[in-house]
């Protein structure tokens, strides 16, 4: 089976206000830059076999020192990128329920069946990024591959391979830190959880 190890992005400038950043193009602060090399240290101790991320700025510069400190090259991949959350961009959720208050509250009911008002269809988000880590393990059958992505497309794949209804990815999975490691293994859609949201330099 293939490991691969999920890490969120490092903490980025919308952080402190907790802004909604899907396919908004975020950068990281000086804090997510301490955490990327962080990462890369990491990296260079387990010696994963590749590093793949997502195209966003925020996953790419999470990524690109941890693949440099392998001396490799960095796969940058579009189906990693965050679920976009359509009128809910750079928004907080004070800002959503003073725009849209029927249609927050149906989201945070159901944020699958009532995703916020022109995003991204979870189940959809949910293919894609599933179908990218299908093609990562086929390339690196039996190996380790660092995965870079974002918080929500990491919950809602974990959802699909571990066989929960989308739909409760936020309260299965209500915290994931920046830069923390999320490791499963895969091999022909059959996943299993090894570990999950681990702080860097925490034992295993």
């Amino acid at each position: 089976m293939t490991r691969l190890v999920l890490a969120r992005h490092g903490e980025t400038e919308w952080h402190a206000e907790n802004r909604y950043a899907g396919s908004s193009d975020i950068a990281l602060t000086p804090r997510g830059l301490d955490q990327a090399r962080a990462l890369a240290a990491w990296a260079r101790t387990v010696r994963p076999d590749a590093v793949w991320c997502s195209d966003l700025a925020r996953s790419r510069d999470t990524a690109a020192p941890s693949a440099a400190a392998l001396g490799a090259g960095l796969h940058v991949d579009a189906r990693l990128r965050e679920l976009d959350f359509g009128q809910g961009e750079g928004l907080t959720r004070a800002e959503m329920e003073q725009r849209f208050p029927e249609k927050l509250r149906a989201f945070l009911a159901d944020p699958v069946a009532a995703h916020l008002p022109g995003g991204e269809d979870p189940v959809a988000a949910a293919r894609r990024h599933l179908d990218c880590l299908n093609e990562i393990a086929a390339r690196h059958p039996d190996g380790r591959v660092l995965v870079v992505a974002h918080s929500t497309a990491i919950r809602l794949v974990l959802c699909r391979l571990l066989g929960m209804p989308l739909k409760d990815y936020r309260c299965r999975f209500p915290v994931m830190g920046n830069c923390a490691l999320t490791e499963i293994r895969l091999r022909d859609g059959d996943a299993a959880l090894l570990t999950f949201n681990t702080p860097l330099g925490s034992p295993g």
